[in-house]
């Protein structure tokens, strides 16, 4: 008889607000990441911590794992709270408790593990890009060597901290996945947007992004991504302890 899987307790730590023309329908980002891994693994229950403005937990024991969103904000921005979620990571990577780092999250991790993060002189990535899995995460069995995200950036990583190793990336992101060991991943591509939510914030930036990139962004919406084989590979990452119990 198979045993029912053990249930894990994610923190999301939440860096951004999703904009207020678009939070009604869509909701806010801690919300959009808990229905895409709960489709991937039923097990799964979430805590939020609003890190911009109420701080960070109290220590990385809190919970199994955590996850950090994307945000407007640059990882090298001097602001205090940004300051103490970095402290915070360290501690988490210090204790070898799973962290899940989505774009923001992927370069903030990087940035203050002694990776660099800068602005891409290539200005807006957006849309659906492709990528190249090269050496796929050990946790994941027989996944694809190409996985299709969505993205929503100008900064991105340049240069991994020591101790990662690429996983994977785009012509445009190369260093667009990576981990540290078996207790970090990292992905600047978002898996918890959706075709609309995507299609919906690109024409909310428009003007910031730029007419071409938001014409390119919004004919490549027409492909299909494969944010739920993410969110998989999110699950085996968060359960790679319990798979040895």
């Amino acid at each position: 008889m198979t045993r029912a899987p053990r249930r894990l307790r994610i923190g999301i730590l939440r860096a951004d607000s999703v904009l207020p023309a678009l939070s009604p329908t869509f909701g806010q980002y801690p919300e959009m990441f808990s229905r895409l891994l709960v489709e991937a693994d039923p097990a799964l229950d979430f805590a939020e911590w609003d890190v911009e403005n109420d701080g960070v937990p109290s220590n990385p024991g809190e919970c199994d794992g955590w996850l950090i969103t994307g945000s407007r904000r640059s990882a090298y921005d001097d602001l205090p709270w940004i300051g103490r979620l970095g402290g915070f990571v360290r501690e988490v990577v210090e204790a070898r408790q799973p962290l899940f780092a989505v774009c923001f999250g992927h370069q903030l991790v990087a940035h203050v593990l002694g990776g660099r993060t800068e602005k891409s002189p290539a200005g807006w990535t957006v849309g659906t890009q492709r990528h190249a899995i090269d050496r796929p995460f050990p946790w994941v069995h027989d996944g694809p060597r190409e996985v299709r995200l969505l993205h929503s950036h100008q900064d991105q990583v340049v240069r991994l901290p020591a101790g990662a190793e690429r996983v994977g990336g785009s012509e445009a992101c190369p260093l667009g996945f990576y981990r540290i060991d078996d207790h970090v991943m990292s992905c600047q591509g978002h898996p918890e947007f959706s075709t609309d939510y995507a299609r919906a914030l690109y024409t909310e930036r428009r003007g910031a992004i730029g007419e071409e990139a938001w014409r390119r962004a919004q004919d490549s919406l027409i492909e299909p991504n494969d944010r739920l084989e993410v969110a998989r590979w999110a699950s085996a990452f968060f359960r790679r302890d319990t798979r040895r119990e």
